[in-house]
Protein backbone atom coordinates (compact mmCIF):
# COMPACT_ATOMS: atom_id res chain seq x y z
CA UNK A 1 0.00 0.00 0.00
CA UNK A 2 1.74 3.60 -1.06
CA UNK A 3 0.31 6.52 0.31
CA UNK A 4 0.89 9.60 -1.38
CA UNK A 5 1.09 13.31 0.25
CA UNK A 6 -0.72 15.60 -2.12
CA UNK A 7 0.47 19.11 -1.59
CA UNK A 8 -2.60 20.89 -0.99
CA UNK A 9 -1.66 19.68 2.52
CA UNK A 10 0.98 22.18 2.19
CA UNK A 11 -1.51 25.19 1.19
CA UNK A 12 0.06 27.99 3.60
CA UNK A 13 4.02 27.02 2.73
CA UNK A 14 3.13 27.34 -1.03
CA UNK A 15 1.29 30.64 -0.41
CA UNK A 16 4.01 31.93 1.12
CA UNK A 17 6.56 30.84 -1.12
CA UNK A 18 7.66 27.24 -0.78
CA UNK A 19 8.48 25.32 -4.13
CA UNK A 20 6.82 21.84 -4.53
CA UNK A 21 10.47 20.80 -4.94
CA UNK A 22 11.41 22.22 -1.74
CA UNK A 23 8.45 19.79 -0.50
CA UNK A 24 9.73 16.69 -1.54
CA UNK A 25 12.31 16.25 1.27
CA UNK A 26 9.52 17.15 3.31
CA UNK A 27 7.61 14.57 2.51
CA UNK A 28 10.05 11.92 2.86
CA UNK A 29 11.01 13.34 6.57
CA UNK A 30 7.38 12.65 7.11
CA UNK A 31 7.56 9.30 6.33
CA UNK A 32 5.24 9.06 2.94
CA UNK A 33 6.33 6.98 -0.24
CA UNK A 34 5.26 9.71 -2.38
CA UNK A 35 4.50 13.47 -3.85
CA UNK A 36 1.73 14.46 -5.64
CA UNK A 37 2.38 17.88 -7.27
CA UNK A 38 0.03 20.20 -8.62
CA UNK A 39 0.18 21.80 -11.64
CA UNK A 40 -1.53 25.38 -10.71
CA UNK A 41 1.35 25.31 -7.73
CA UNK A 42 4.52 25.72 -9.86
CA UNK A 43 6.41 29.06 -10.69
CA UNK A 44 8.81 28.10 -13.21
CA UNK A 45 7.45 24.67 -14.64
CA UNK A 46 10.87 23.70 -16.53
CA UNK A 47 13.11 24.43 -13.95
CA UNK A 48 10.69 23.05 -11.14
CA UNK A 49 9.96 19.68 -12.79
CA UNK A 50 13.56 18.54 -13.83
CA UNK A 51 14.51 19.36 -9.80
CA UNK A 52 11.75 17.17 -8.80
CA UNK A 53 12.58 14.09 -10.55
CA UNK A 54 16.21 14.49 -9.01
CA UNK A 55 14.69 15.14 -5.86
CA UNK A 56 12.10 12.59 -5.95
CA UNK A 57 14.57 9.96 -6.98
CA UNK A 58 16.98 10.86 -4.36
CA UNK A 59 14.63 10.27 -1.70
CA UNK A 60 13.38 7.16 -2.96
CA UNK A 61 9.79 8.74 -3.69
CA UNK A 62 6.66 8.44 -6.00
CA UNK A 63 6.00 11.10 -7.56
CA UNK A 64 1.98 11.66 -9.10
CA UNK A 65 0.80 14.72 -10.80
CA UNK A 66 -2.39 16.91 -10.69
CA UNK A 67 -3.29 18.65 -13.68
CA UNK A 68 -6.58 20.99 -13.46
CA UNK A 69 -7.92 20.60 -16.97
CA UNK A 70 -9.71 18.06 -18.25
CA UNK A 71 -9.09 15.43 -21.18
CA UNK A 72 -12.25 16.51 -23.44
CA UNK A 73 -12.60 19.73 -24.54
CA UNK A 74 -16.20 21.41 -24.79
CA UNK A 75 -16.59 20.67 -28.21
CA UNK A 76 -15.52 16.81 -27.18
CA UNK A 77 -12.21 17.02 -28.52
CA UNK A 78 -9.32 15.36 -26.95
CA UNK A 79 -7.19 18.05 -25.11
CA UNK A 80 -4.64 19.56 -27.33
CA UNK A 81 -2.58 20.24 -23.99
CA UNK A 82 -2.18 16.61 -23.26
CA UNK A 83 1.22 15.64 -24.90
CA UNK A 84 2.72 18.94 -23.18
CA UNK A 85 1.26 17.70 -19.88
CA UNK A 86 2.64 13.81 -20.35
CA UNK A 87 5.72 15.82 -21.43
CA UNK A 88 6.06 17.69 -18.26
CA UNK A 89 4.87 14.62 -15.99
CA UNK A 90 8.03 12.59 -17.94
CA UNK A 91 10.41 15.35 -16.92
CA UNK A 92 9.62 14.80 -13.36
CA UNK A 93 9.50 10.91 -13.82
CA UNK A 94 6.06 10.45 -12.48
CA UNK A 95 3.73 7.27 -12.22
CA UNK A 96 0.18 8.51 -12.74
CA UNK A 97 -1.20 11.64 -13.75
CA UNK A 98 -4.90 12.76 -12.98
CA UNK A 99 -7.44 14.73 -15.08
CA UNK A 100 -10.84 15.46 -15.11
CA UNK A 101 -12.84 13.09 -17.78
CA UNK A 102 -14.80 16.51 -19.17
CA UNK A 103 -17.01 16.28 -22.36
CA UNK A 104 -16.20 12.66 -23.46
CA UNK A 105 -20.17 12.95 -24.19
CA UNK A 106 -19.35 14.62 -27.30
CA UNK A 107 -16.45 13.12 -28.32
CA UNK A 108 -17.10 11.48 -31.67
CA UNK A 109 -13.27 9.90 -33.00
CA UNK A 110 -12.06 6.80 -32.66
CA UNK A 111 -10.90 6.56 -28.66
CA UNK A 112 -7.85 3.97 -29.49
CA UNK A 113 -6.82 6.10 -32.10
CA UNK A 114 -6.92 8.81 -30.01
CA UNK A 115 -5.65 7.64 -26.77
CA UNK A 116 -2.79 6.08 -28.22
CA UNK A 117 -1.19 9.64 -29.02
CA UNK A 118 -0.25 9.56 -25.43
CA UNK A 119 2.85 7.76 -23.54
CA UNK A 120 0.68 5.41 -21.83
CA UNK A 121 3.23 2.78 -21.77
CA UNK A 122 5.51 5.02 -19.39
CA UNK A 123 2.70 7.25 -17.66
CA UNK A 124 -1.00 5.66 -16.28
CA UNK A 125 -3.61 8.03 -17.00
CA UNK A 126 -6.33 8.77 -14.29
CA UNK A 127 -9.57 10.27 -14.23
CA UNK A 128 -11.27 11.57 -11.16
CA UNK A 129 -14.76 12.98 -9.93
CA UNK A 130 -14.46 16.29 -9.58
CA UNK A 131 -17.13 18.75 -7.94
CA UNK A 132 -19.06 19.47 -11.21
CA UNK A 133 -21.58 17.50 -12.89
CA UNK A 134 -19.32 16.88 -15.94
CA UNK A 135 -17.33 14.98 -14.73
CA UNK A 136 -18.13 14.24 -11.02
CA UNK A 137 -20.76 11.63 -11.10
CA UNK A 138 -20.90 7.95 -11.34
CA UNK A 139 -22.55 7.60 -15.48
CA UNK A 140 -20.15 10.11 -16.35
CA UNK A 141 -16.88 8.38 -15.58
CA UNK A 142 -18.46 5.20 -15.72
CA UNK A 143 -19.22 5.28 -19.54
CA UNK A 144 -15.64 6.72 -20.16
CA UNK A 145 -13.64 4.06 -17.90
CA UNK A 146 -16.31 0.96 -19.50
CA UNK A 147 -15.59 3.05 -23.43
CA UNK A 148 -11.78 2.35 -22.78
CA UNK A 149 -12.55 -1.11 -21.22
CA UNK A 150 -14.12 -2.07 -24.47
CA UNK A 151 -12.37 0.14 -27.24
CA UNK A 152 -8.80 0.14 -26.29
CA UNK A 153 -6.12 -1.63 -24.66
CA UNK A 154 -5.00 1.75 -22.69
CA UNK A 155 -3.66 1.25 -19.34
CA UNK A 156 -6.10 3.96 -18.00
CA UNK A 157 -7.61 4.47 -14.27
CA UNK A 158 -9.98 5.83 -12.12
CA UNK A 159 -9.42 8.17 -8.92
CA UNK A 160 -11.87 7.54 -6.20
CA UNK A 161 -11.78 11.38 -4.08
CA UNK A 162 -14.10 10.76 -1.49
CA UNK A 163 -14.76 14.15 -0.67
CA UNK A 164 -15.98 15.12 -3.71
CA UNK A 165 -19.04 13.41 -3.63
CA UNK A 166 -20.51 15.80 -1.22
CA UNK A 167 -20.21 18.34 -3.62
CA UNK A 168 -21.97 16.92 -6.51
CA UNK A 169 -24.61 15.41 -3.74
CA UNK A 170 -23.11 12.37 -4.93
CA UNK A 171 -23.50 8.64 -2.50
CA UNK A 172 -20.35 8.24 -1.67
CA UNK A 173 -21.15 4.44 -0.96
CA UNK A 174 -22.86 3.62 -3.98
CA UNK A 175 -19.90 5.42 -6.00
CA UNK A 176 -17.76 3.31 -4.68
CA UNK A 177 -19.16 -0.32 -5.22
CA UNK A 178 -19.58 1.18 -8.97
CA UNK A 179 -16.13 2.45 -9.52
CA UNK A 180 -14.24 0.45 -7.46
CA UNK A 181 -13.59 -2.09 -10.69
CA UNK A 182 -11.78 0.99 -12.70
CA UNK A 183 -10.32 2.41 -8.94
CA UNK A 184 -6.29 2.25 -9.31
CA UNK A 185 -6.26 5.65 -6.91
CA UNK A 186 -7.76 6.65 -4.14
CA UNK A 187 -8.05 10.35 -2.42
CA UNK A 188 -9.09 10.43 0.86
CA UNK A 189 -10.03 14.20 2.23
CA UNK A 190 -13.50 14.78 4.26
CA UNK A 191 -16.19 17.41 4.51
CA UNK A 192 -18.79 19.02 6.50
CA UNK A 193 -21.19 22.01 6.30
CA UNK A 194 -20.35 25.37 8.12
CA UNK A 195 -22.72 27.81 8.11
CA UNK A 196 -24.74 26.18 5.47
CA UNK A 197 -21.56 25.55 3.13
CA UNK A 198 -19.71 22.44 2.03
CA UNK A 199 -15.72 22.79 3.31
CA UNK A 200 -12.89 20.43 3.59
CA UNK A 201 -12.01 19.47 6.82
CA UNK A 202 -8.36 18.80 8.55
CA UNK A 203 -8.88 15.29 9.98
CA UNK A 204 -9.82 12.56 8.40
CA UNK A 205 -11.79 11.76 11.27
CA UNK A 206 -13.80 14.77 10.91
CA UNK A 207 -17.30 15.33 8.87
CA UNK A 208 -19.89 13.47 7.01
CA UNK A 209 -17.65 9.95 5.94
CA UNK A 210 -16.69 7.19 7.58
CA UNK A 211 -13.97 6.60 5.46
CA UNK A 212 -12.83 3.36 7.02
CA UNK A 213 -16.28 2.09 6.30
CA UNK A 214 -16.08 3.17 2.40
CA UNK A 215 -12.63 1.95 1.99
CA UNK A 216 -14.37 -1.90 2.49
CA UNK A 217 -15.74 -1.73 -1.10
CA UNK A 218 -13.00 -0.44 -2.71
CA UNK A 219 -9.57 -2.04 -4.06
CA UNK A 220 -6.32 -1.74 -1.35
CA UNK A 221 -3.65 -2.49 -3.41
CA UNK A 222 -3.64 0.94 -5.00
CA UNK A 223 -2.21 4.53 -4.24
CA UNK A 224 -3.80 6.27 -1.38
CA UNK A 225 -2.99 10.00 -1.13
CA UNK A 226 -4.42 12.34 1.54
CA UNK A 227 -5.24 15.22 0.02
CA UNK A 228 -6.26 18.59 2.59
CA UNK A 229 -4.35 21.20 4.16
CA UNK A 230 -3.27 20.75 7.01
CA UNK A 231 -1.43 23.37 9.56
CA UNK A 232 2.11 21.69 10.50
CA UNK A 233 3.68 18.89 10.07
CA UNK A 234 2.77 17.68 13.55
CA UNK A 235 -0.70 17.26 11.94
CA UNK A 236 0.34 16.15 8.83
CA UNK A 237 2.49 12.99 10.85
CA UNK A 238 -0.51 12.48 13.06
CA UNK A 239 -3.15 12.38 10.05
CA UNK A 240 -0.92 9.71 8.34
CA UNK A 241 -0.81 7.78 11.16
CA UNK A 242 -4.82 7.45 11.91
CA UNK A 243 -4.69 6.84 8.02
CA UNK A 244 -2.10 3.61 8.31
CA UNK A 245 -3.86 2.59 11.40
CA UNK A 246 -7.24 2.91 9.84
CA UNK A 247 -6.46 0.64 6.60
CA UNK A 248 -4.19 -1.51 8.87
CA UNK A 249 -0.86 -1.09 7.04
Amino acid sequence: MTLILNTWIFEQAVAQGTSQVDLVSRVARLGADGIEVRREYFTDLPTETRAIHRAAQNAGLVVNYSVPDELFTDTGQLNPKLPMYFAEGQAMGIRKIKFNTGHFDRFTGDLATALSRLPLDQIELNVENDQTAVSGTVPALKTFLEAVRQQTSANVGYVYDLGNWAFTHGDAQASAQALAPYTHYIHLKNTQAVAGKLVTTDDLDTGMYDWRHLLTYLPHDVDFALEYPMASDQQIAQQIQVFRQGVGD
